[in-house]
This record gives structure tokens, C-alpha cells and sequence, in this order.
């Protein structure tokens, strides 16, 4: 699956122009990494991605196929394709691991046995089979508040995985943890990238972990992309030039 923006750009109601002319591709099972400072765009970005917001300009094409309005049905047909995982966790912490997991379902399900909880022996079986997949089998009957950062975030992981993502978009996912933690996260998601081909796209304000885990790197500023290369082809100068403010 291809995920492109073209000539995107975001202005909000007040003025405030977030993205200006955006164009970028990104190809199924790629690890990409976008950084820049505070500021620079990357989560209007990823909203814009999500489905949870839509560009004033240009278009998001998903497979060739445009998604401008981003009408209730298409963002239910893009949230079938890309995940996500937050900073936050955004879990319900008085809920199970497992319950939580299986929350993913609910927008496939009919109303009664949404509102009711009433999950199938198979999907239970699967998100069972996910938090394993995290490392978290042990933990599936524990309450989300009781875990650690670093296992909460495996949680969300299983939950995102649970829709069968082609794309998972990580916003931040290691800002929350300790430097230990943080680096075990890259690895999972490297390790979902590398044995299942989802493509990761990672918002990331830490420069040495999106250089080690990535295979490419979006460099924004001041809405637009400044840097989209290789890793090592990320030197000193360019780094400079993202960062740096303008006089």
C-alpha cells in the first residue's frame, strides 16, 4: 500500500498555515521516520493521515485513491488501513489489557454487542494472541493501571495491530518512557516492520532513535520538508538547517 500527499498544505481558521505544498510518498513495509522541532508540522501531519483532519490544499491518496472531505465513511475506511499509537497510550485504564485490545473491533461491531462488551471467541482468541505477540500473555486480565509505561504502550501496539493495519502511524511512542523502555519499543516496532511488512511512520522529536531505526527520514520546517533521504545521507549541516530558527 502507498500512502502519498500531494501539494498538501494546512491553514487553519485563524491563519496559521501548518503545512504548505507537501509532497511525499511512502511505500508499504518502509520504517520512516519524521522529525523537525516543535512547531514544524508534524502533527498536523499525522492527523491529516488519520483521517483525523483533512488538508486546505492538495489531496492524501491512499493506493491512488483520494481522500479530500473525509466524510464519517471514508475515515472508517482509512482507520481500516492505518493505526495508531500515541504518546499517551490513549487506554482505558480501569479496563483489562485484554478488554482494551479488543476496544479496536467496536467500530465493526452492530450497537448491542458494542455497547455490551460482547466480544466473539475468535477476536478474543486474536487479541489474546497479540498481546503475546508484545510480550504482555501474562498480563491479559490486569488492569491497564497497574502496568508500567513501557507496558502500556505494548498495549496500544497489540490494539493497533488488532485491525490488521498496513500502515501504523507512532506518534511519539517513546517520549513517555525511560531511555531503556523507549529503545525496547523501537526494536517491537522494528521487529513488526521487518517479520510482517507493516509500514511504520513514526513522529519522532528524538533524533538518535529515528536515526538508528529508520530506513529514511522526513525532516519539517515550518511546514514543508526540508530533508527526505537515507539516514546517513542526514549529516551535521542538514541537521543545522531543520533546527535552526530562523532569524
Amino acid at each position: 500500500m502507498e500512502l502519498t500527499l500531494q501539494n498538501s498544505g494546512k491553514q487553519f481558521p485563524g491563519g496559521t498555515v501548518a503545512l504548505k505544498n507537501v509532497n511525499l510518498s511512502v511505500s508499504q513495509g518502509e520504517f520512516v521516520s519524521v522529525i523537525g522541532p516543535s512547531g514544524a508540522g508534524k502533527t498536523t501531519l499525522f492527523r491529516i493521515l488519520n483521517g483525523m483532519d483533512t488538508p486546505t490544499s492538495g489531496a492524501l491518496l491512499i493506493d491512488g485513491t483520494a481522500y479530500s472531505a473525509m466524510t464519517k465513511r471514508e475515515q472508517k475506511q482509512v482507520r481500516r488501513l492505518i493505526g495508531t499509537i500515541y504518546q499517551d497510550f490513549c487506554l482505558v485504564e480501569n479496563s483489562t489489557c485484554l478488554d482494551n485490545v479488543l476496544t479496536a473491533c467496536l467500530p465493526d461491531m452492530a450497537l448491542f454487542p458494542a455497547v455490551f462488551g460482547l466480544y466473539e471467541h475468535e477476536r478474543r482468541k486474536e487479541a489474546l494472541k497479540l498481546l503475546d505477540r508484545v510480550g504482555l500473555s501474562e498480563k491479559a486480565e490486569e488492569p491497564v493501571k497497574s502496568l508500567s509505561g513501557g507496558q502500556k504502550q505494548r498495549v496500544a501496539i497489540a490494539r493497533a495491530l488488532m485491525r490488521h493495519p498496513k500502515i501504523l502511524l507512532a506518534d511519539e511512542p517513546a517520549a513517555s518512557l525511560d531511555p531503556v523502555t523507549g529503545h525496547q519499543i523501537l526494536e517491537l516496532l522494528k521487529e513488526i516492520q521487518e517479520t510482517e511488512g507493516v509500514t511504520i511512520l513514526m513522529n519522532s522529536h528524538n533524533l538518535e532513535l529515528s536515526l538508528e531505526f529508520s530506513d529514511r527520514i522526513i525532516g519539517l520546517k515550518d511546514g514543508s520538508v526540508a530533508f527526505d533521504g537515507k539516514p546517513e545521507q542526514l549529516d551535521e549541516t542538514m541537521i543545522h538547517c531543520i533546527y535552526e530558527k530562523d532569524a
